[in-house]
């Protein structure tokens, strides 16, 4: 991803979280991260939102052009915040690991087991 090229590198540490929380208490988290940087008043995560709560996050370095690309880059329907689906979506995309995984991780959320 072009805007996370930069200064910053994220660990990722998804895959450990999922193995020890399973896929539905892993997503629960994620939810809760969301909840964590939403804007009460908005119902999403905004701009501001986002730059007053990024020291939460240990992100406090980022500038207004690395929190706006964050935003554009998890902004699928272009209204310049970040839903709960579109937080998620863009914490896996974050994670090749996930990404790599995310079928089966799906199914377990599901509860579908494997599918063949």
């Amino acid at each position: 991803m072009a805007c996370f090229g930069g200064g910053f590198v994220f660990e990722d540490f998804f895959p450990a979280m999922v193995e020890n929380l399973g896929a539905e208490g892993f997503m629960k988290e994620l939810c809760k991260g969301f909840r964590l940087l939403l804007d009460e008043e908005k119902g999403a995560i905004t701009f501001d939102s986002l730059k007053s709560k990024s020291a939460m996050l240990g992100l406090e370095d980022m500038n207004d052009e690395e929190i706006m690309c964050m935003l554009r880059e998890g902004d699928l329907n272009g209204d310049g915040l970040l839903d709960e689906m579109e937080f998620c979506t863009l914490m896996f995309r974050l994670s090749p690991a996930l990404m790599q995984s995310s079928t089966y991780l799906l199914e377990q959320a599901l509860g579908l087991g494997q599918v063949m």
